[in-house]
């Protein structure tokens, strides 16, 4: 029996600065918060096949699972969690802001 679908984004990596982005409604953010939710698992593989198709744009494009929250998406799994974070080697990027 197939696991059941659970809310995923969109995630991958822009090809010119490797920053890790997330698809929004209407094109890539860097901000996990403003990443659109997928619960729907046919919509996803659409939205899928459509994100990988930006090659010109982002890079190792993939669904990540998350847990829909009030203040935004929030990872579920340790990876996305430290992907969302940013560079680890010193404070520079997203890590500047936290």
């Amino acid at each position: 029996m197939p696991k059941p679908f659970t809310p995923k984004v969109i995630t991958a990596n822009a090809l010119l600065e490797g920053d890790v982005v997330y698809q929004t409604a209407t094109g890539w953010t860097r901000s996990l918060s403003e990443a659109e939710v997928l619960t729907d698992e046919a919509d996803a593989d659409l939205r899928l096949i459509d994100a990988l198709s930006q090659q010109d744009m982002v890079v190792g494009v993939y669904l990540a699972d998350v847990a829909p929250e009030a203040g935004g998406p929030k990872p579920t799994h340790f990876r996305e969690e430290f992907r969302a974070k940013g560079p680890s080697n010193y404070a520079h990027g997203k890590q500047e802001t936290l």
